[in-house]
């Protein structure tokens, strides 16, 4: 039965919370809140309290059980374990994509998977040329990623000017950026593998297989085969966050198959609904069964790989990311040391790659395809579009501070590598600003 009166303070409470879901679906501010918290890091990192950024991140977990116990570092859980969840919606955001999206053919894949290679490519030289033969070296996939949520995030902020073309350009080049990176990560920055755990790994994939079998829809079900393929992957000795893009790639790009389409539940239960209220008032015994399946025909409206999408969005743009930026971006100016010409390479090197191999990359491989009559520019996407994508693409970032905690093993050349990441994903960031603003 509805209230005659809601309470002022019930009232306020739903329209801030209305207000805070529409703020959070706005997707400049998810990369206003990354860089916020980079911001946040870096200053940390350089202040009087510096020591204390360190000692927080360093701070070891201990989960024991009995005789057993595993201790890990604050830093580890989120690079090692929360980033895993970013990784599942990047695999959920690639199958999708592949389903029915920019990767769905050839004909539409091919501009956006010949900028994204040639992205990939020309950086990696640049860096390669700058730094051959040197420690520096084995950075040279550090400039080869795109940040998805930075580079949309200011592409969001030219506002409706921007072609919708463009955005999606963008988002398909970043998508596989993201499926490049994933694969560097797992073939040139894997030391050795222990093939005890790979068999962990095929035991927690064969168990979601079940699973899907089944018919288990419910999230929560996963966790436990995702974190055997977490696990085993960790022993393995390959990044255990490529769990989350395994899983991701392995959701479901349909509802589970039933007799009745959820739409279809969904009306029938809420008339049954309806008169069972008619009939028994407000008895929970009576109306429990239909409540049940409309839930479920409800969660079964959106097959699993828009569900974790949408699920898990808002927890990946205003949880995991910034975390990572606050743990990762706390760069201290001194540490760098830009005054060992190693130092200065990695850092000179990767503002280079960035800056102008990612727009060089992306516009050269477009014109080549474009001319050779290989594909065709996107409607509503004209040359200075590709060059503005070019320019965000140079927007680096969380992949690249990932790559590098990965390619430096030495706390100086990581920490220039940190700093010109920073700095080269804001200059990319400010130079298309002002292309977006003048050419659009």
């Amino acid at each position: 039965m509805a209230s005659a009166s809601i309470p002022r303070p019930q009232v306020l409470t739903e329209r801030a919370l209305s207000a805070l879901e529409r703020f959070s679906h706005i997707e400049a501010v998810s990369g206003i809140v990354l860089l916020l918290a980079a911001m946040i890091a870096l200053i940390w990192a350089n202040s009087p309290f510096a020591d204390s950024y360190e000692h927080f991140w360093n701070t070891q977990l201990t989960l024991g059980l009995g005789d057993f116990s595993v201790s890990r570092s604050l830093h580890f859980l989120v690079n090692d374990g929360l980033m895993t969840i970013f990784f599942l919606v990047v695999g959920a955001e690639i199958r999708q994509e592949i389903r029915d999206g920019a990767l769905a053919n050839m004909r539409l894949a091919t501009l956006p998977l010949g900028a994204a290679l040639g992205g990939v490519l020309m950086p990696a030289i640049i860096y390669t040329l700058l730094n051959h033969g040197s420690e520096a070296s084995a950075g040279w996939a550090v400039p080869t990623a795109t940040d998805i949520a930075f580079a949309v995030g200011v592409l969001a902020l030219l506002g409706k000017s921007i072609p919708s073309g463009v955005r999606i350009l963008l988002l398909a080049l970043a998508i596989i950026d993201d499926i490049v990176a994933i694969l560097i990560i797992a073939v040139f920055y894997t030391v050795s593998l222990d093939y005890l755990g790979l068999l962990v790994v095929v035991g927690g994939l064969l168990l979601v297989l079940i699973f899907q079998r089944m018919g288990i829809g419910k999230a929560y079900a996963y966790v436990l085969p995702g974190a055997i393929v977490w696990f085993g992957l960790l022993k393995t000795g390959v990044h255990p966050t490529l769990a989350g893009v395994i899983l991701g790639l392995m959701a479901p790009v349909n509802s589970k198959p039933a007799v009745e389409r959820p739409l279809d539940t969904i009306g029938r239960t809420f008339h049954e609904l309806m008169e069972r209220f008619s009939q028994t008032g407000d008895n929970p015994q009576a109306v429990a069964k239909p409540l049940k399946q409309l839930r479920h025909a409800e969660r079964e409206v959106l097959p699993p790989v828009q569900r974790i999408q949408v699920g898990l969005h808002p927890w990946v743009a205003y949880g995991v990311m910034p975390l990572f930026a606050l743990a990762n971006a706390g760069v201290s100016l001194g540490g760098a040391n830009l005054d060992e010409a190693v130092s200065q390479s990695v850092f000179v090197g990767i503002i280079l790659a960035l800056v102008l191999g990612k727009p060089l990359g992306v516009i050269l491989a477009s014109l080549a395809l474009v001319k050779l009559n290989i594909c065709t520019l996107p409607d509503g996407v004209t040359w200075k579009g590709v060059v503005l994508v070019g320019l965000l693409a140079g927007i680096g970032f969380t992949m690249s501070i990932f790559i590098a905690a990965l390619a430096f093993s030495d706390p100086a050349l990581l920490s220039s590598a940190k700093l010109s990441v920073l700095a080269a994903s804001t200059i990319a960031a400010m130079i298309g600003l002002i292309w977006g603003k003048v050419k659009f």
